[in-house]
């Protein structure tokens, strides 16, 4: 494959993960953070990866592979993003915003939450790289909603780090180290599959990121946008993230 083609796709890896930073940047700016907003974004960014999942990558891989092997790499996407989640639990956003506690509890909960959510960002930036290589339309609406998502991820991170140290530039760093790691995932990515990809081998991935999008929306986002008595905003959100997605793909 031509190596010209894997910069774009990697580059969109790396905006995508950089976005934690705007994350880090909101919290020096405003001190009232409104949830609705949060919600929306959320929604819709579990409503793009999940329509695209189901409508797109899915049923593109089992057009080419079959329904058995595009269903057990779709499972197996699912599966490795769910050890993951046992093995690191991601704490998020709302139990870091508004949290009381002492310097030293708030930056060990800040470490933590960095290094949770660059664990998880890591098989994000495989979904990204590989969409973005057979499809490099869909790649940018994958990396725009997972863009969004990362915001309040980064929120997550710099808000209790922020307050513990005072500094402003330990919060952004750790923001971006825990964002780094979707352009890292992207980068294992090449190294292990460049030199094996074709048709068959995209399609498994397809489906295998599927299934990443999928968990990571019904057990992350979509919960976590829910989490208040105005949660028909994140379902508003969720119904314009699939007819983002859905015109989007009328439109290729």
């Amino acid at each position: 494959m031509d190596n010209a083609k894997i910069w774009l796709p990697l580059l969109l890896c790396f905006l995508a993960g950089i976005f934690t930073v705007v994350g880090s940047l909101i919290t020096f700016f405003i001190r009232d953070f409104k949830r609705s907003h949060l919600q929306f974004f959320l929604g819709l960014s579990g409503g793009v990866m999940i329509y695209v999942s189901f409508v797109e990558f899915l049923p593109s891989s089992i057009h080419t592979i079959g329904a058995l092997k595009a269903n057990i790499a779709f499972f197996g996407g699912i599966s490795l993003v769910m050890l993951i989640d046992f093995l690191v639990p991601h704490e998020y956003i709302a139990e870091k915003i508004g949290t009381k506690t002492c310097d030293k509890k708030l930056m060990a909960a800040g470490i933590f939450t960095a290094l949770g959510i660059g664990i998880h960002n890591f098989p994000e930036g495989l979904a990204v790289f590989m969409s973005a290589l057979v499809n490099i339309k869909l790649g940018v609406a994958l990396a725009i909603a997972i863009a969004l998502h990362n915001i309040p991820e980064g929120i997550a991170v710099a808000m209790p780090i922020f307050y513990a140290t005072k500094s402003r530039r330990k919060a952004f760093w750790y923001s971006f180290l825990s964002g780094f790691a979707e352009p890292a995932g992207a980068v294992v990515a090449i190294l292990i599959l460049m030199p094996f990809i074709n048709s068959t081998v995209l399609s498994f991935s397809l489906a295998f990121v599927a299934g990443i999008m999928v968990f990571i929306s019904f057990d992350e986002l979509l919960p976590l946008s829910c989490q208040s008595d105005g949660y028909h905003i994140s379902i508003f959100g969720v119904i314009a993230g699939m007819a983002i997605m859905a015109v989007s793909l009328i439109l290729m």
